[in-house]
Parts: C-alpha cells; structure tokens; sequence
C-alpha cells in the first residue's frame, strides 16, 4: 500500500470519527447559564439555591451564580456581568418589582433571553423576559385568610408582618390577604410593618407589635415562616403561649415550620415551594432547542394546618 493511500485512509478514518463524535453529542456546545440570586436571607431561599445549583450540575450545565446579598444594585451589576459575558441565558429572582426595564432591555439587545423565577418585574414590555416560573402569591396570601376565617370564626385583630417592602411576594400575599378578609368586618390588621424575610428582624419587629398592643392581639400573618419562628421567641419571651394564645399562620412551609407545628406554637403554613431547579433548567432547555414556552409556569403547592405536621414533616425537602 502506498504512503499516499494510507494518508488518505486516514484522513477518512478522522473524518468519520469527527462526524461519529458529533452525532454523539459529545462535541455538543455547553450551555452556560448566569443566574443571579435575592441572597441567602432564609431558609426558603437557601434551599432555593441548592436546587439550581444541584439540577445545573445534573445536567452538564456551567452556571455563573452571584449571590446579590438582597441588593438591587448588586443584582443589576451579576446581569450586565452576563451580558458582558455572553452568556447564553439569564435567570434571576428579583429583589424587587421595579427598576429592571433598562437592564432588561440591554439583555434583549444582546440577544439573551432572560428567566424570572419566584418574583415579577413590573415593566410596561413584557417582551424583555422569556417566562416567569415561580408560585401565585397573591393567592397564598388568599390562602392564609382562608384558613384564618374559619379557625377564628371571622374574628381577629391581626398583625402582620410583611417580607422586604417592594418585593413581589410582599406586594402580593399582602393584595391577597386582604382581599380576603375585606369579606369579614372583625377581622382587622391592626399593625403591619416589614421583617424583611429575616427570623431576626421578625423577632425585632414582633417585640415592637407586642409592646405596642400587648393582650389585644389575636393573630400573627407572616410573610414567611423564618419571620414567624422569629416571633415565636418574641412571644415567648412576653410570656404569652404562641400558637394558644396568638394563632400564627405563615408562608413558605419549610422543616423548621413543620417542627414548631409540631410543638404548637405554629398554627398552619401555607407553602410557597422552593425548588425551582427542574422547571428552571428544563425552560433553559426548551429556550435553547427553540421551543415555545408559556409566559407564566405556575408551581403546585398546598396549605398544611397544624394536626397533618408529624405526619408530613417526613416528606419535606427543605
């Protein structure tokens, strides 16, 4: 055989190899996703967190996460970060509804398409995001007010405390809440004011509402279950019995709700569920393949009282 046949051949053989490779994927581009997180201000979030990061690692998928420390700014900086980057799809959870239109419009002008999870923007160009994935808040605020008329007959003087103000999820469980209740001349929010998603500040503010109108209070409304285990300590501390004395209804149904259930002084949950990292990444997916995706994927979730917690609290994740 000459020498001339045998380069031949071999150039054969490696153009059958490249095209056997390609066929297998194995050559097959990477998708490469920045996602810019609120923070680590609870356990909800964190466990919000685990499930992007682990499902991108399932996956194959190199993820640029930024932790924004509950800052919009820091927010805004982790998306031109991507945009500079040239990533091929952004995801974030917003800090806030507002404020997003310009950074947002930058993404589209590179041609990247943008994710919301968990939280909406408020822009007049609903263009400048693929879809949001994430729960109805207003309808778990509806939720709380449900299950709070009958348990207190359509009577309370209620305090409420709010997540971070001008974020979506406290826009809208509070719109929710509200919306309920309007339908129950005695039950009243007698004082409201921001914990801002943290078990600290809960506690802070609860100590605020307690020394403020003390034995007048019937009912606590938290935004999530990290402010109302915060005002569980409060409570305690003033001496009165949490979950007897003051009925607490929260958000979110995290373990450490189901467990004070359990002890009762946590009266029901409703849950707001943080394990967003499958729809998340199967839309990355669908973006990437050219796929349609509805504007709007809305999670399952439920309502959990205090008589079913021993028995669930096996099942929880997070």
């Amino acid at each position: 055989m000459s020498k001339r046949t045998v380069v031949l051949l071999l150039l054969v053989v490696l153009v059958l190899a490249s095209v056997f490779v390609s066929a297998t994927g194995a050559e097959k581009k990477k998708i490469v996703v920045g996602f810019a997180q609120v923070g680590a201000e609870s356990a909800w979030r964190m466990a919000n967190t685990e499930s992007i990061i682990s499902e991108a690692k399932k996956r194959g998928v190199e993820l640029i996460f930024v932790d924004c420390q509950q800052l919009q700014t820091n927010q805004i900086k982790a998306l031109r970060s991507f945009i500079e980057r040239k990533v091929d799809v952004i995801g974030f959870s917003p800090i806030v509804t507002t404020g997003w239109e310009e950074v947002l419009r930058e993404a589209k002008q590179a041609n990247i398409p943008v994710i919301l999870t968990d939280r909406g923007v408020d822009c007049a160009d609903d263009s400048l995001w693929v879809t949001l994935i994430g729960s109805d808040f207003v309808e778990e605020g509806r939720r709380a007010a449900r299950w709070l008329a009958e348990k207190m007959n359509g009577k309370a003087n209620i305090v409420e405390l709010q997540g971070t103000i001008g974020s979506a999820p406290t826009i809208d469980r509070k719109k929710g809440f509200e919306e309920v209740i309007a339908n129950y001349p005695e039950m009243k929010i007698i004082m409201s004011k921001t914990g801002d998603f943290t078990r600290s500040k809960g506690k802070e503010v609860m100590e605020e509402f307690l020394k403020a109108e003390g034995d007048r209070i019937d009912v606590l409304f938290s935004h999530n279950d990290d402010m109302a285990i915060g005002a569980i300590q409060a409570i305690e501390a003033y001496g009165l019995r949490p979950g007897v004395d003051i009925i607490i209804v929260s958000v979110d149904a995290i373990r450490a709700a189901f467990e004070a259930m359990i002890e009762g002084k946590l009266n029901c949950t409703v849950e707001c569920n943080p394990l967003l990292g499958r729809q998340f990444f199967d839309a990355v997916e669908a973006i990437m393949a050219g796929e349609p995706l509805p504007k709007r994927i809305i999670v399952e979730e439920g309502v959990f009282p205090q008589e079913v917690a021993r028995d669930v609290l096996p099942t929880r994740r997070y």
